[in-house]
């Protein structure tokens, strides 16, 4: 398997010698040319210069001249009138030239090779060691007629040039290979830390480290932090599901214990006709309390899915908490309780029905913690921003101030010294569905409670 760290290292491995060999060329061609008008130059005045010095009636022999030239840092090929070519100072590497381009100079023309080598679309054409990349022209001599090719020798500074440049290449291309080795760690290293956590997290532990990755400034840094957040909200949410299921099953399973040692007794005949209608009236409200827990979770199941659509109507407000309260009426009458309803005709647009489970939920939580004779006080009003604001306040025992920020969580009872199987008891998903409902409604749902004082729940709905 090719892993990111080996990628990494080809592809800048690979970005270098391309580059490498691309500047190469760019750095040939334009050596070249910088270097064609004063080679074309010297070749065409050291031409120049042997044909006037024969011509001013030189003495010594051509071929002397020559290859005094040709010592200067020059290679000349001479050709008489019999075709016959010799070659002065280094060797050509392709030492041939077309006869007639010979007869040209011979006839008294000039040959301009290095102009047309140059011309073409040839890369280093200035460089190669040819015949034809000369610059030629008629001579005349005592002995009669030649042709004189002449080009400035750069076998000796490209030499030089071509080992530099082939050292440094050397060297730039070991320390980039180095710096890219360094560079691909830093950058694969967090990944590989991420890798690992991913493989925690699937074993089930969500307690990732992952500070140094998180510290870092870029794109890497980012994509931890997010990382470090996902696992721990993962981690919440498997507590929480593990939370969930004990708190049902222990839900479910304590009425079903204490109903199973019932019917245990009277099936044995071990009570009397009273005890057996008392317990029969235990098992009847323990099989309520299980049958509405039932419809609770399945309401909370129905609420967490991500495709709920509500069927929003306009209706009363007002009308509506008067009707939960109206169906409450046996609870908040049974405790004696008085009612202080400020509730002037208010429109809103929303699902009617979970509302209505929204209100149901307050209104009998404030009375199961109400003492006979406390006052539940509920009002309406109108805000700005097309908002509607239910205000719902008991004088009631109130929460601790620690379970406050808890009360919405699924399962949780702030008043735990009631018993579960208790009338006033809940099911502790009562305010954990009201607060699904209001947030699908977009809205809010806000608590205040002062011990021993009572508790105020307000709920910030948009009207339309």
């Amino acid at each position: 398997m090719r892993t990111l760290y080996v990628r990494i290292v080809a592809t800048f491995v690979g970005i270098a010698f391309v580059s490498g060999i691309v500047g190469l060329a760019l750095t040939g061609v334009y050596y070249q040319e910088r270097m064609k008008s004063e080679s074309e130059t010297k070749a065409w005045e050291m031409a120049q210069s042997i044909r006037e010095l024969y011509e001013q009636g030189m003495q010594s022999s051509l071929d002397q001249y020559l290859a005094a030239v040709a010592k200067l840092g020059f290679q000349i090929y001479a050709v008489d009138e019999r075709l016959e070519g010799k070659t002065f100072g280094r060797a050509f590497k392709h030492g041939t030239l077309d006869d007639s381009a010979i007869r040209l100079v011979l006839d008294g023309g000039v040959f301009h090779g290095m102009e047309e080598e140059n011309g073409r679309v040839r890369l280093f054409a200035l460089f190669e060691n040819s015949v034809r990349n000369t610059v030629g022209i008629p001579v005349r001599t005592p002995e009669g007629g030649y042709a004189v090719f002449v080009r400035p020798d750069l076998e000796a500074q490209i030499g030089e040039v071509r080992i530099v440049s082939a050292v440094l290449i050397g060297l730039t291309f070991l320390a980039s290979l180095v710096l890219i080795a360094v560079l691909s760690r830093y950058i694969v290293k967090p990944l590989n830390v991420l890798k690992e956590a991913t493989r925690r997290i699937a074993r089930g532990d969500f307690n990732v480290e992952l500070e140094k990755s998180r510290s870092r400034k870029d794109e890497i840094g980012d994509l931890a932090e997010h990382f470090a957040l996902m696992a721990d909200s993962i981690g919440r949410l498997d507590r929480m599901r593990r939370d969930f299921v004990a708190n049902v099953s222990h839900e479910f399973q304590t009425p079903l214990t204490s109903m199973q040692g019932l019917a245990k007794a009277m099936r044995d005949q071990q009570t009397t006709p009273e005890q057996t209608e008392q317990y029969l009236g235990i098992i009847e409200r323990e099989s309520r309390r299980l049958s509405s827990l039932s419809r609770q979770l399945l309401k909370l199941a129905s609420l967490d899915r991500d495709d709920v659509r509500l069927q929003k109507e306009s209706f009363r407000l007002d009308e509506q908490i008067r009707e939960a309260l109206i169906t409450l009426e046996w609870q908040w009458s049974e405790k004696e309780l008085n009612l202080e309803l400020e509730l002037p005709e208010t429109f809103v647009t929303a699902d009617a029905h979970l509302l209505h489970e929204v209100w149901m939920n307050l209104l009998s939580n404030g009375i199961r913690f109400c003492e006979p004779g406390d006052t539940i006080a509920v009002s309406i009003r109108e805000e700005r921003g097309n908002q509607v604001a239910v205000e719902i306040r008991d004088t009631g025992c109130g929460i601790p101030e620690e379970d406050l920020p808890l009360i919405f969580d699924r399962f949780h009872k702030a008043d735990k010294s009631r018993s579960r199987s208790s009338e006033n008891g809940g099911s502790g998903l009562g305010l954990s569905i009201a607060g699904k409902i209001v947030a699908l409604h977009g809205g809010t749902i806000a608590v205040e409670s002062e011990l021993g004082r009572g508790t105020t729940f307000t709920v910030r709905l948009p009207q339309l």
